[in-house]
């Protein structure tokens, strides 16, 4: 008999993304009490970090599709 994995299960990929979801709520709610010790005064508001982190992202997704893409990109018969 063929033991499957762990995911292969749809009720533990369903209590894994709970408790996925559970811990990033906490990690918010945790952000508001955590004092912060700020250079600049931006870096003091709530999610800040996770802010910034998404937008930087997304830029470099961006920059990829669209300026790195065209530089590298070969024509559909480039190897024949």
């Amino acid at each position: 008999m063929k033991e499957g994995h762990f995911f292969d299960k749809p009720q533990n990929v369903k209590r894994f993304l709970m408790g996925f979801y559970i811990s990033l709520v906490l990690l918010i709610v945790a952000d508001f009490f955590v004092p912060k010790h700020a250079d600049f005064p931006w870096e003091s508001f709530p999610s800040f970090y996770a802010t910034y982190g998404f937008v930087a992202c997304v830029g470099l997704v961006l920059v990829a599709k669209y300026v790195l893409r065209p530089l590298v990109k070969r024509d559909e018969n480039y190897y024949d």
